[in-house]
């Protein structure tokens, strides 16, 4: 992914079309400086995370967003699946999705969940919930570096 100065790099996994922009617009409206790119289902996720993971000039995202309820493969198929490949286990995962079941968050922390967010139902609170993961996220934690770009 190509990442901007000072920004990070998502790669979200969300079926629904109408989420996508949602999010897209939530994102802008925030504020929230990010590279963020879409995949539609958890094939399409381990497929474009293979495809980064391959090119030495565009580097894995900063973060993965990874709705539960999708086709094909399911955020949690998607997630066991990255916490099972050696070179993306590292990569920081938020479970963003409609879903407030008890066993759905237990399933994903079980799975390697970085974090469990709900959707809030609101434009202005997932507007609030994007400047807090970004506070988060670019603010407070440190993420591994990429070495592949040249960091270290």
């Amino acid at each position: 992914m190509t990442k901007l100065h000072g920004s990070l790099s998502i790669l979200m996994a969300e079926d629904d079309a109408d989420d996508r922009v949602l999010l897209a617009d939530a994102f802008a409206e925030s504020g929230v400086v990010v590279a963020l790119d879409f995949v539609s289902d958890g094939v399409e996720l381990m497929q474009r995370l293979a495809q980064l993971d391959a090119d030495v000039n565009l580097g894995l995202p900063d973060l993965v967003l990874l709705d539960l309820n999708m086709p094909r493969m399911d955020g949690r198929e998607a997630l066991r699946a990255i916490r099972g490949h050696a070179r993306l286990r590292h990569l920081p995962v938020i479970i963003l999705t409609t879903s407030s079941a008890e066993l759905d968050i237990r399933v994903s922390y079980q799975l390697g969940a970085n974090s469990y967010v709900t959707k809030p139902r609101r434009f202005d609170e997932l507007i609030a919930v994007l400047r807090s993961l970004e506070r988060y996220w670019m603010d407070i934690v440190q993420l591994p570096s990429d070495t592949r770009r040249g960091q270290s």
